[in-house]
């Protein structure tokens, strides 16, 4: 009799102690899910009040006509000014460390007419087209973007700048020319030829 009741005991104690386990388990399962949410919740908050840049877009890559904003901007005659630098890798044409001879050049861009016959000292960059094709060929939305798109060093870019590639190609045939801008928030002109960059300046008409 005694070995039986010990036996019920022990049953009894053990099936305790397995339901214990078990109830335990199901709460913390239980739990898992809230407190997930809760430190998902917590990091949104902290990102939200970190100061990181809204402008943080992947960057465009692809085609895009000029918006108006800035065909508006685009649009003009302009001299170029200064040597800013070169790319990364660049080639004999760059003419490092002081780039191509055509400060003090002009280029006209209109949207009925381009022509870059002002480059007076190199033939290969002069083209006079009637209705040409202007395109935006890459949009990056911060400093980091540029270089990973660019590989240049472009003084002056802040981390959050938008900057645009624009491309200039015949409309009659669809090619390109070896001549293209780089248009930092639609406020800096920059010129680019053989992975040299200059800074343009607007000419009053």
């Amino acid at each position: 009799m005694r070995k039986k009741i010990l036996s019920y005991l022990i049953m009894s104690i053990l099936c305790g102690c397995l339901f214990g386990c078990s109830g335990n388990s199901s709460i913390d399962a239980a739990k898992e899910p809230d407190e997930h949410v809760d430190s998902s919740a917590g990091d949104t908050t902290k990102d939200d009040s970190s100061g990181i840049l809204s402008n943080t877009s992947e960057p465009f890559v692809g085609k895009a006509d000029l918006d108006s904003e800035t065909e508006k901007f685009f649009y003009g005659t302009w001299k170029v000014e200064k040597l800013l630098g070169f790319a990364n890798s660049y080639n004999d044409a760059s003419e490092y460390p002081t780039g191509q001879k055509i400060i003090d050049d002009e280029i006209v861009i209109n949207k009925d007419l381009f022509s870059s016959k002002g480059l007076k000292n190199y033939s290969d960059y002069q083209y006079k087209l009637k209705n040409p094709l202007y395109e935006i060929t890459i949009i990056c939305y911060n400093e980091d973007d540029f270089y990973r798109n660019f590989k240049m060093d472009l003084p002056g870019i802040n981390m959050d700048d938008e900057i645009k590639e624009i491309q200039v190609s015949d409309s009659s045939t669809g090619f390109g020319i070896p001549v293209s801008f780089l248009d930092v928030n639609n406020d800096r002109l920059i010129l680019v030829l053989e992975a040299t960059e200059f800074e343009l300046g607007r000419v009053n008409e």
